[in-house]
């Protein structure tokens, strides 16, 4: 629980003399070398000055440290700060249990192009891996503030989240950026998975009872059985290399097509084809559907199903009336449903100007999910405050650097001056970016993504959104003990 008040958005002359103090000290710091290893991790250490990763050594200064609730974070300035910050949430989850020190460093190098247009930039790495997207948007804020107590208020504060993290980026705009004394200014959503928790992940519920109908080795009928929605018995020892070896076994789709059985040959495009998956992508997506599963129902929901699959029928295989017989059906516990929708899902009610970025053939999470997205800020009459720009890329998360600056600063002019940009325009803005970056701009200003359910077989009521509407969230919010505890 966060405790104190919001602070003011900045324009007095005292908040910019906040801002020139801190640039002042920073390049102070810089002048007199001050950087060494990262604080003993203790709970609600300061910002103390460290290494920088190399993609942003040059002209920054980088802090660490660990909030009150234990997760770690990494702070960068650089020299020529332009006066705003970007609030970094990552993706994953990761299924450590505690806080990783490392991973908001490495999410510092891996979005150093943030700080090399002029932003500070701040990450949390949550304060523990595992589920849970309300206390991952809780960790982000709570890193705002940290950054915001150490360096003053900054003229202007955007949110920026990445694949999972643009789900928690996307709460965080609607939880924290409410109202007109909002800290957040503005919102980039990036490769978002932005289906939320309650409809994201039914792909994945039907690839697990799918592979398992065609491969019956996960779990062997020699191992103890379990119903699938759990994607794996919480006491399982199995790892993600042993997960590859039953998948090679039952497809081959590591080896060369030519090496492959003919019954790994069917099977593979029996799953493939049923689940509409990509190849490339098949065994991660298993992975989810293994590692994740579990974590979500055995750690955060108390082994409660909140995934069903009742009503699908599945079509595309050699067999579809043998494949609709025999797989595994299973209904969603209730309110195991209602903990993961107020936890993840979206309710379109935002108060900032958001922008996304995804391509179009992301292969992990499908463009599909910016469909979502839109229907749910229409669902909530919010679509003005919407941007979506599409990329002719193919890769999760690896969009251009060219491409993101780009993005931000076309977030940023709509936030100054009001005026909303197109994808057009933004596409139009890239290549003086890639002049400096030199990694393509690949923007493609007239795609429009189908609909949710062109890619996902639709539960009932899942062509409806938001799957969370604002009064319900509210609703339920005053319920004990709903949603997902941090």
């Amino acid at each position: 629980m966060f405790t104190g008040h919001s602070p003011q958005r900045t324009g007095s002359g005292t908040a910019r003399r906040r801002i020139a103090l801190a640039a002042g000290g920073i390049a102070a710091l810089l002048a007199t070398g001050l950087a060494g290893p990262p604080p003993a991790a203790a709970a609600g250490t300061a910002p103390a000055p460290t290494d920088c990763p190399a993609e942003v050594a040059a002209q920054t200064t980088c802090y660490r440290g660990q909030d009150a609730n234990g997760a770690h974070y990494a702070m960068a300035v650089p020299r020529d700060w332009n006066g705003s910050l970007v609030v970094h949430a990552h993706g994953g989850p990761d299924l450590g249990d505690t806080s990783d020190p490392e991973r908001s460093v490495g999410d510092l190098a891996r979005w150093s192009v943030m700080v090399k247009e002029g932003y500070a930039w701040a990450g949390s790495s949550y304060r523990r891996g595992g589920y849970g997207t309300r206390m991952a948007a809780e960790d982000t804020e709570n890193v705002r503030r940290l950054f915001v107590q150490r360096f003053g208020t900054p003229r202007r504060t955007f949110v920026h989240g990445q694949s999972w993290g643009g789900d928690v980026a996307a709460k965080v705009a609607e939880i924290y950026a409410a109202g007109h004394r909002s800290p957040y200014d503005g919102a980039l959503l990036t490769s978002g998975v932005l289906g939320g928790g309650s409809r994201g992940y039914d792909y994945r519920v039907d690839l697990r009872v799918v592979y398992q109908y065609y491969c019956g080795n996960h779990p062997r009928p020699t191992e103890p059985q379990y119903p699938l929605w759990m994607g794996l018995r919480a006491d399982s020892t199995m790892t993600a290399t042993g997960l590859r070896a039953r998948l090679q076994e039952c497809t081959g789709y590591s080896s060369p097509p030519q090496e492959r059985t003919a019954l790994q040959q069917r099977n593979l495009d029996d799953i493939l084809a049923v689940t509409r998956l990509p190849e490339r992508t098949l065994e991660s997506h298993l992975r989810f559907a293994t590692f994740t599963f579990r974590d979500i129902v055995h750690n955060r929901l108390g082994g409660r199903n909140p995934f069903g699959n009742t009503t699908v029928r599945y079509t595309g295989s050699h067999d579809d009336a043998a494949l609709n017989a025999g797989v595994e059906r299973f209904a969603a516990d209730p309110a195991a449903r209602r903990d993961l929708s107020y936890d993840s899902d979206v309710t379109g009610a935002v108060s900032i100007p958001v922008l996304t970025v995804h391509a179009i053939d992301d292969p992990t999470a499908f463009v599909e999910h910016e469909a979502a997205y839109r229907a749910s800020l229409e669902g909530a009459h919010r679509e003005r405050l919407l941007v979506q720009n599409f990329t002719r890329e193919s890769e999760h998360s690896e969009l251009s650097s060219s491409e993101y600056a780009a993005a931000m600063r076309s977030l940023a002019t709509w936030v100054r001056t009001g005026h909303r940009p197109t994808p057009r325009s933004v596409a139009a803005s890239c290549p003086e970016f890639d002049a400096v970056y030199g990694t393509g701009c690949f923007f493609e200003p007239g795609y429009v993504p189908h609909p949710y359910d062109s890619r996902v077989y639709p539960r009932p009521g899942a062509r409806h959104w938001p799957a969370l509407s604002a009064a319900q969230e509210r609703a339920w919010s005053r319920l004990d003990g709903v949603g997902i505890a941090p």
